[in-house]
């Protein structure tokens, strides 16, 4: 099985972009609930080694070097979040949220804006959000990356899909610091790009846990567990309690009620 690598990050890095940004989404088929994106960051300056330079090395435990020398985890265990289950993206998700050598941001747009804009404008806003988000925490944690990024490094963005996100005011807002220099879109960047694959584990992890809290005020449509998909059950107990608060009334299966 091939695993996302930092083939992208590495080229950016060595281009002086110091903030490589990979961004994806979760939510965008669901009949009801909100998208989510994350953004995700990592230190420019950690220190990651291969399995196969681990070997060569003097290290005894080549396991346990390979773990502790990049994340504190495997990077394997990262990887596309639709190729995980539930349970590997908690755990997952858990030890992305708390390494030192990553820095993280959340955007959230809700089912009223995605009925107003569109989906895909709405995952557009999402994204954005979420750059906003972890740019903040860039700021705040310029020490711990070693790395000043108000001597003018700027940012490159990594995008999960075919689009392009429109970085001009009021959605990328002037005072954001580092500024966004260039963006590149990767089909299956999950699948492909370190970073974009641990924004997608951080982004469908952030809205499960929106959709179970969501489970609890309108249990009779099971949000607990498709998370709002087109499932069968969700279609039948469409059908029999009609669409509710959350529900995304431009959606097809969802306006016919």
């Amino acid at each position: 099985m091939k695993y996302p690598n930092f083939n992208e990050e590495k080229k950016l890095w060595k281009k002086g972009y110091k903030c490589v940004v990979g961004l994806d989404e979760a939510g965008r088929g669901p009949l009801a609930g909100p998208v989510v994106a994350a953004a995700v960051a990592i230190n420019p300056n950690f220190e990651y080694r291969s399995s196969k330079q681990i070997q060569n090395s003097n290290i005894k435990n080549s396991k346990h070097a390979f773990r502790i020398s990049c994340f504190g985890f495997r990077i394997s265990e990262v990887r596309d979040s639709k190729k995980m289950s539930a349970k590997q993206r908690q755990e997952v998700y858990e030890k992305l949220i708390v390494c030192k050598n990553i820095l993280w941001g959340v955007g959230i747009v809700s089912e009223k804006i995605i009925d107003k804009i569109n989906i895909l404008e709405a995952t557009k806003l999402a994204m954005n959000r979420a750059l906003d988000n972890l740019i903040e925490r860039v700021s705040r944690h310029n020490l711990r990356y070693r790395v000043n990024y108000d001597d003018g490094y700027d940012c490159f963005l990594l995008i999960d899909g075919n689009f392009k996100l429109d970085l001009s005011p009021p959605a990328a807002p002037p005072q954001r610091s580092p500024a966004v220099a260039g963006q590149k879109s990767i089909i299956r960047g999950d699948q492909k790009v370190f970073s974009i694959s641990a924004a997608s584990i951080i982004a469908k992890v952030t809205r499960d846990k929106i959709m179970q809290k969501y489970h609890k005020k309108y249990p009779q449509y099971g949000f607990n567990k498709h998370k709002g998909y087109g499932t069968k059950a969700h279609f039948a107990n469409l059908e029999k309690f009609g669409p509710c608060r959350i529900h995304r009334k431009t959606f097809r299966p969802v306006s016919k009620h």
